[in-house]
């Protein structure tokens, strides 16, 4: 069993920005069977899917963004995932929109949510997948950048760019993460 947890805020004003991308990637891997999210053991929402290697628990933090471990950490306990289970989807605004990044570890390169899952967990080993959705040139101010919807241009990337990231998880929960970094990162959906 591997728990995939995608980042987001939970607010509808939130739906369709560049910080909700992990919210987008497992509602999309959600809908592909059909399975809808019920409230979990902790502040996330949840649902189970079938998938090569073993079902996987899709979880999405209703906390804020900065926030996100305390429903990581929760999750995990509850359904008793070790780190090398685990994957997060976050956005990456330092990674060009389309292009995928997936590690096995590292720090949190800037990305809160990605920070309060560190500090929750007490270490920075567990995979995540970095969605790029960056451009030439970031505004200064970031906040407001990520909490940006897309442009209709962009969409059409996203709309490619999703499916990958689908593709991405369903490999690294057949094949872990080596056999996904390579075949998925710098992947693009353009």
């Amino acid at each position: 069993m591997k728990l995939i947890v995608g980042l987001g805020n939970p607010e509808l004003r939130h739906a369709g920005t560049r910080h909700n991308i992990g919210f987008d990637v497992v509602d999309h891997l959600a809908g592909r069977s059909n399975a809808t999210f019920s409230s979990g053991k902790g502040n996330y929402r949840f649902t189970k899917i079938a998938a090569p290697g073993g079902p996987l628990i899709l979880v999405k933090p209703m906390t804020y963004m900065n926030l996100s471990g305390h429903a990581v950490v929760a999750a995990m306990n509850f359904y008793k995932i070790r780190r090398e289970e685990l994957l997060v989807i976050c956005d990456d605004v330092n990674i060009p929109l389309g292009t995928l990044r997936i590690r096995s570890k590292g720090s949190a390169g800037g990305q809160n949510g990605l920070k309060h899952i560190i500090e929750s967990l007490g270490s920075e080993e567990f995979a995540r997948l970095r969605v790029g959705v960056g451009t030439e040139t970031l505004p200064v101010s970031l906040s407001s950048f990520v909490l940006s919807k897309f442009s209709e241009e962009e969409k059409k990337t996203v709309d490619g760019m999703i499916p990958l990231c689908v593709d991405a998880v369903m490999a690294f929960a057949a094949h872990g993460t080596g056999y996904a970094m390579n075949n998925y990162n710098k992947a693009t959906g353009a």
